[in-house]
């Protein structure tokens, strides 16, 4: 199983936070490090995504989990779970002021072969939690 992980403290309240995440974000993806959005991030909604990680691809998404204001889950991936790709997003507020962590796991009986293929996500997860710092501290 492979795993990319970026958490970040954020100095706004955790509904500003989820407020970027899940309206200003999809509306202006470019500075998080998503050359485009497309679909609903809702719950149940489904999305279409172009990272800049790997610009040619579209990744079909689909959102699992939906708590607002604490959490989201994204999934996508290969039938009959051959392949799967899940981004958890967690939002823990403390003394007016949220941490943010954004976790993306592989998994399923062909991951071992097909993470070989993907591109250290490292630096679009730190482009994404710093953009939405800087959203939503700036907005405040």
């Amino acid at each position: 199983m492979t795993s990319f992980t970026t958490s970040i403290d954020i100095a706004a309240p955790i509904e500003r936070v989820w407020q970027v995440l899940t309206e200003e974000m999809p509306r202006d993806p470019t500075p998080f490090g998503i050359l485009r959005l497309e679909g609903d991030v809702a719950r149940n909604g489904r999305i279409t995504l172009w990272s800049d990680a790997d610009p040619k691809r579209a990744f079909a998404l689909k959102v699992v989990a939906f708590e607002p204001p604490s959490g989201m889950i994204w999934r996508g991936g290969m039938p009959l779970g051959l392949f799967t790709g899940g981004r958890a997003f967690s939002l823990t507020p403390f003394e007016g002021a949220t941490s943010f962590t954004m976790k993306e796991i592989f998994s399923g009986p062909v991951s071992g072969l097909i993470v070989r293929s993907i591109p250290d996500l490292t630096p679009s997860f730190e482009t994404f939690s710093h953009a939405l710092k800087e959203r939503a501290e700036r907005n405040e």
